[in-house]
């Protein structure tokens, strides 16, 4: 049996658009994090949605559409958001992505739970002052068990 992408897993675009639409239906309404997507524009979770697919071996959508890592760092920079905040993003994509009919096995979880602690992480630090855009930066690939040491903020040349 070959092991699929954690985007055919999870059963493509369609469930991560169902999953962002409906977790940012339930932000908006978050007094810690519903004032930081106050002005969200419509499109807000399918942009999401394409970030999540495309690191979860999907089709390139957000690098094709909307101009790859560098492009999400960029929408970051200067949030200065908090941890208190991040593990809230975190819990409320969680409770949303539970009450799904989506794949709910130990292994897929595990490697969700993965990603969002990694990338979440990675959404802090691009948030404060100091933060820059690293524009050859490729997009994160996320699997079903990605471990790669200490972080270490390099674009693919270096």
């Amino acid at each position: 049996m070959s092991v699929p992408s954690l985007y055919d897993w999870i059963g493509g675009i369609e469930t991560l658009e169902a999953l962002t639409a409906s977790f940012y239906d339930r932000v908006r309404d978050d007094a810690l994090i519903g004032p930081i997507f106050a002005n969200m524009k419509s499109d807000h979770p399918a942009h999401v949605a394409a970030f999540l697919a495309e690191v979860m071996g999907g089709p390139t959508l957000y690098s094709d559409r909307y101009g790859g890592h560098p492009a999400m760092i960029r929408h970051h920079l200067n949030r200065h958001l908090s941890e208190r905040q991040r593990r809230r993003w975190i819990a409320l994509l969680l409770d949303t992505y539970e009450e799904m009919d989506a794949p709910h096995d130990p292994e897929f979880s595990s490697a969700l739970v993965s990603y969002l602690e990694w990338g979440s992480r990675l959404a802090v630090m691009n948030s404060q002052p100091e933060a820059q855009v690293i524009e050859d930066v490729p997009m994160p690939k996320w699997g079903w068990g990605e471990v790669g040491g200490p972080y270490q903020p390099k674009g693919p040349s270096q």
